[in-house]
């Protein structure tokens, strides 16, 4: 497979939300909670393409990744995957990519995760340990240098 990624600018914000629904209908339908215009209204409060990136998977958009840079951590903010490329190793790929930055940089990686979410097992998979719970998410984190 071969990864890439992609810049994102404001126009691009209608294609993103649509990713990210498409991405977490099921875990949301499935706790009741599916709800298409809250999803939009809170991507796009704090939509910044800058951070933004699709990712593209032998030469097709497969999901896209926002990662917020903080002081002392990065917040992996948005991260998915479309439902028809999940299972076929590139959500991995993606992961050790921006761990090898991560740890260049000597920063943890912070997350939440919808609880009752199949991403939880993915991240926990890939080092990720849980911190706190909220009332919908689980909050992780991975130290630097761990893969």
């Amino acid at each position: 497979m071969k990864l890439s990624f992609a810049s994102t600018d404001s126009s691009d914000a209608d294609v993103l939300v649509d990713i990210r629904i498409a991405a977490m209908r099921e875990s949301l339908e499935r706790i009741g909670r599916f709800d298409p215009q809250r999803a939009r209204e809170r991507f796009l409060a704090s939509f910044d393409p800058y951070l933004c990136r699709f990712i593209v998977a032998d030469g097709v958009r497969a999901g896209f990744i926002l990662i917020r840079p903080r002081e002392d951590h990065w917040l992996l903010d948005h991260f998915y995957i479309l439902p028809n490329h999940q299972g076929k190793g590139i959500g991995a790929a993606v992961l050790r990519d921006v761990f090898k930055g991560a740890d260049a940089h000597h920063m943890e990686i912070r997350l939440g995760a919808l609880r009752g979410s199949g991403s939880n097992r993915f991240y926990q998979r890939h080092g990720f340990v849980p911190t706190s719970e909220g009332e919908w998410d689980i909050y992780y984190v991975r130290k630097p240098g761990r893969e």
